[in-house]
């Protein structure tokens, strides 16, 4: 069983490995590969963004060198420049100090969208509450795909429900009940509230909750469930 922040670091040690690997051609002026800088490049980003948020400090400055490039042509320097940015980042993911961060911020965030919701179900709001957790819940599994390398930009919640399945991080139990969401999500999201119980917000509060005390925990075990 490979948990969360090991899924990451592990990506992050496979781009520093691939970043030594870039050839750079020339004589008087070197520069790198460009096939082989794009494809490194691209993935970098990506983990970034995904595991950094897109305006942190390290993703800001690696956009801005990549943008920063014409014709194609990859100094020596910048591509030195690049590698430097990508492992400030990845120095500060191998102390922990990002899943720490990224872990307390998520479970206060989604813990406010929970405890509304129950507070409207509590009160007989039980469409309110199913929008609520609807919310947290795909946003939550979003970022739990992207942590785990997934690309799901623009992806419904039903497409991260079966990427996460594919890569094996959801199984037994919690990937059946898991299944019924996207329906649940799409009536509350969709103001299909006549086809939704307080039985159903109850189900989507319930695993969402689940999710953010296996997932997003703040003591930053975030260990995928099986």
């Amino acid at each position: 069983m490979t948990d969360r922040p090991s899924l990451i670091a592990r990506r992050f040690e496979e781009l520093a490995a691939q970043a030594t690997k870039i050839r750079t051609e020339g004589h008087q002026s070197r520069a790198a590969n460009a096939e082989q800088f794009y494809a490194w490049a691209s993935s970098a980003l990506n983990l970034l963004q995904g595991v950094m948020g897109t305006d942190s400090p390290h993703t800001e400055q690696f956009r801005a060198k990549l943008e920063a490039i014409q014709n194609n042509y990859v100094s020596d320097r910048h591509l030195e420049a690049m590698r430097g940015i990508f492992l400030g980042a990845k120095s500060d993911v191998d102390g922990g100090y990002i899943f720490e961060a990224e872990a307390t911020l998520s479970a206060e965030i989604f813990g406010d969208f929970v405890s509304a919701a129950k507070a409207a179900l509590a009160d007989g709001h039980y469409t309110v509450a199913a929008v609520l957790a609807s919310a947290a819940l795909e946003d939550a599994l979003k970022r739990y795909a992207i942590a785990c390398n997934l690309n799901v930009t623009g992806k419904s919640m039903s497409d991260v429900v079966n990427a996460l399945k594919s890569v094996g991080v959801v199984s037994g139990a919690q990937k059946s009940l898991l299944s019924s969401m996207p329906k649940l999500r799409d009536y509350a999201m969709h103001a299909e509230w006549d086809k939704l119980t307080p039985q159903d917000a109850g189900s989507i509060i319930g695993y969402v909750e689940q999710f953010l005390l296996t997932q997003f925990q703040a003591n930053n075990t975030m260990e995928p469930t099986r």
